[in-house]
């Protein structure tokens, strides 16, 4: 199963210069435990805007660079080498993770059978990187959690899980 990850804003925002627009606890939570123990694939934007490997996941990078490496990570040149290489060995039930940035998001959408979106109740008028549109005929939203902003987290946002209707 492939899946992605994000946080958006009102207006799908995701991020400006290569960075979150918003920090909340909640969510990073929400998606290590969400992640935990698959294998997540970025792209080298979004893996240098974490500078690490995530830990208890198998690391795949999308980037041109034929030289490119990082230890504890596995270099994929497009999309569609990465979801091989993900494929191999998957075990049953593992879901693939998209996990950013926002032009592996559009090169995935099509292909993808469940988002985990975190809705934030905000909007970001600088915003340069947007998600793609979830459209309510292909999509049908099967989890819906809602959550007041509080001391850590200030603004309301909501978990939602959507997938694809075949």
């Amino acid at each position: 199963m492939i899946s992605i990850i994000a946080a958006i804003g009102k207006n799908n925002e995701l991020g400006k210069g290569n960075d979150l627009l918003w920090k909340l606890p909640a969510d990073m939570k929400h998606f290590r435990e969400t992640t935990k123990g698959h294998t997540v694939i970025m792209g080298r934007k979004t893996f240098e805007s974490i500078g690490k490997a995530l830990p208890n996941r198998r690391n795949i990078i999308i980037t041109r660079d034929k030289k490119y490496k990082v230890d504890g990570t596995e270099i994929a040149h497009s999309l569609e080498d990465a979801l091989a290489r993900a494929r191999t060995p998957l075990a049953e039930g593992e879901e693939i993770f998209i996990i950013g940035g926002g032009e592996i998001y559009k090169q995935a959408f099509d292909f993808t059978d469940k988002l985990y979106i975190t809705h934030i109740d905000a909007e970001d008028k600088k915003s340069d990187t947007f998600f793609p549109e979830i459209i309510p005929i292909v999509w049908n939203e099967t989890s819906h959690k809602e959550h007041k902003k509080d001391s850590e987290n200030p603004f309301n946002y909501t978990f939602s899980i959507y997938e694809k209707f075949f």
